[in-house]
C-alpha cells in the first residue's frame, strides 16, 4: 500500500469530494483514465495524487487499485469586499488536502481462502 498527500489546494472541499467518492475502489489505471475527461477543476489533481501515490510504491497503474480517496478541509483564506455605506462582506476562499491511498490487487489470496472454506465444510458433511 502507498499513499500521497497533496496540500493547500485552492478548492472547495465539497466539491472535491464528490469526484473522490466516484473513483473509490476503482482500479487506477481506469480511474485515471475517467477523471481525464471530468470537466471538473478537482478531477486534474486528484489524477495527479493517484499517479503519485502509483509511483510512490513503484508499482504499475493496471495492478493496483484505489483503497481510499479522502478530501480533507485546508485553512480558508479570508479576503474583504467593499458594499454600500461604508460596510463590508467576508469572502471565504476555502482550500483543501487530498490524500489518496493504493494497494496492490491480490485476486489469488482471496480465491485460496474461498476454496479453503468449501473443502473444510465438504469435509465435515462426509463425517456425518
Amino acid at each position: 500500500m502507498s499513499k500521497a498527500l497533496i496540500k493547500f489546494i485552492r478548492l472547495s472541499p465539497t466539491k472535491a469530494r464528490l469526484i473522490a467518492r466516484e473513483i473509490q475502489g476503482m482500479n487506477a489505471e481506469l480511474a485515471m483514465a475517467s477523471l481525464k475527461f471530468m470537466p471538473n477543476k478537482g478531477a486534474k489533481y486528484i489524477a495527479n495524487a493517484i499517479s503519485s501515490a502509483v509511483s510512490n510504491g513503484s508499482f504499475e497503474p493496471n495492478e493496483v487499485i484505489v483503497k481510499s480517496c479522502r478530501v480533507d478541509a485546508g485553512s480558508v483564506l479570508k479576503r474583504f469586499r467593499a458594499r454600500a455605506r461604508g460596510s463590508a462582506s467576508r469572502i471565504r476562499k476555502p482550500t483543501s488536502h487530498i490524500f489518496v491511498e493504493v494497494e496492490k490487487l491480490e485476486e489469488k489470496k482471496d480465491e485460496t481462502k474461498k476454496s479453503n472454506k468449501s473443502t473444510k465444510t465438504a469435509k465435515v458433511k462426509k463425517e456425518n
